[in-house]
């Protein structure tokens, strides 16, 4: 079970990176539009609003998880550490 953590983390990771490519691609094809504008520069500001807008859930759901993943790195390294002081004191 403790291993399926690092798994779920990294699947998350790759929708959300694919939430973000979404994004970034819908941002590319708003530019095209405005070019076709005649305020250009207006249009091109409301993008980039809008994208910046659509990330910043991306980026709550990315600092969630890279919390998560800090304290199950932590939680090993205790572990770990436990393991050798185990052993350690089982072979004077």
């Amino acid at each position: 079970m403790p291993d399926a953590l690092p798994e779920a983390i990294t699947r998350q990771r790759q929708a959300l990176a694919a939430q973000r490519s979404a994004i970034g691609q819908a941002e590319a094809q708003q530019q095209v539009v405005c070019w076709q504008k005649f305020a250009v520069n207006a249009c091109l500001s409301e993008a980039r609003r809008a994208r910046r807008q659509a990330l910043e859930p991306l980026l709550q759901q990315e600092l969630a998880l890279n919390a998560q993943e800090r304290l199950w790195r932590t939680e090993q390294r205790e572990k770990r550490l436990q393991g050798k002081q185990a052993d350690t004191r089982e072979t004077p």
